[in-house]
């Protein structure tokens, strides 16, 4: 959603996902707003200008008068840098990593990724106590994605879908296998998407790239349909 400044009238933009809107027809009281977080995707802080003529009251004076984002129901390209809340006297902010740069599969591979947080609460290498958001930008090209460890971990079931939809799940870690059909490959050798994770404490994030190769060992034809043998 987004706020809109509409000569003195403060506007809220909110569009709903597909299930906000449904428990919203209902009229049941099923549609309640338990959580929310602020971004600043927008804001260029470059054009903070202390050297700005009229005084220090105008400093702020562009970015004040910068549009507004349109709200639109994507993870992926809004709300990218989101607000947090920490310590008074923080001088470092945290800063999520994972225990690979990158992710490289092959046609029904696994792997495991292990997300860290530095900086956190002023320590080095730790797991943030609630877990992290993985978010797979291309859920189509996993058979089996899953949150480890923690009370909170999920695992889902591959979705039927033509389009190439983004999931989060949550968890301490994650393990992701990926598709063993060659279908989506096409004359392509590979597949890329992305996977995000997040930490549920700080709201660090990063972005690790995911390649997955088209290595096919055998292929056997079972009533029409082609797949992958693998050893």
């Amino acid at each position: 959603m987004a706020f809109l400044d509409n000569s003195g009238d403060i506007i809220l933009d909110a569009v709903l996902t597909d299930t906000g809107r449904f428990r919203l027809a209902r009229g049941d009281g099923s549609f309640k707003i338990t959580q929310f977080a602020l971004a600043d995707d927008e804001v260029d802080y470059t054009l903070y200008n202390e050297s700005h003529p009229n005084g220090s009251q105008y400093y702020g004076e562009a970015i004040e008068n910068m549009p507004l984002l349109e709200a639109i129901p994507d993870e992926n390209n809004i709300m990218i840098h989101k607000l947090v809340t920490l310590p008074r006297g923080t001088t470092k902010l945290p800063i999520v990593t994972a225990n690979v740069s990158k992710i490289q599969l092959s046609l029904g591979s696994t792997t495991n990724v292990s997300p860290e947080t530095l900086n956190f609460q002023g320590l080095s290498n730790v797991r943030e106590p609630g877990g992290y958001l993985a978010t797979i930008a291309d859920r189509r090209l996993l058979i089996s994605f899953e949150g480890v460890g923690g009370s909170t971990a999920t695992a889902t079931a591959r979705p039927f879908s033509n389009s190439a939809l983004s999931e989060t799940i949550r968890g301490a870690s994650f393990s992701l296998t990926a598709i063993n059909s060659t279908t989506l490959f096409g004359t392509n050798s590979k597949l890329l998407t992305t996977l995000t994770l997040e930490g549920v404490d700080s709201g660090a994030r990063v972005t690790v790239p995911v390649e997955i190769t088209k290595d096919v060992i055998a292929t056997s034809n079972t009533q029409g349909v082609t797949g992958v043998t693998l050893t």
